[in-house]
């Protein structure tokens, strides 16, 4: 797999806001709430535990890992 290039700026609330709804409508996470204080409140399934995220790198970073994650999911299956 190809790796992904370095970004050149942080990811903004308006990204990882985008790739949240994207996430939940997929059903891949139960919900993601973002906070006054800039943190992200994930939760996987209905009744899962609540995961703090510090921030929207973090909400990028993990829908960057889902994504990874079902694409070699897939390939293997081929």
């Amino acid at each position: 797999m190809i790796p992904r290039p370095p970004r050149s700026s942080e990811p903004t609330t308006a990204e990882a806001s985008a790739w949240a709804d994207v996430l939940v409508r997929r059903r891949l996470l139960h919900a993601a709430v973002p906070t006054p204080t800039g943190q992200w409140l994930v939760q996987f399934q209905p009744d899962g535990p609540v995961c703090v995220l510090t921030g929207p790198a973090d909400v990028v970073e993990l829908a960057a890992t889902t994504q990874h994650h079902i694409r070699s999911t897939r390939s293997e299956s081929r």
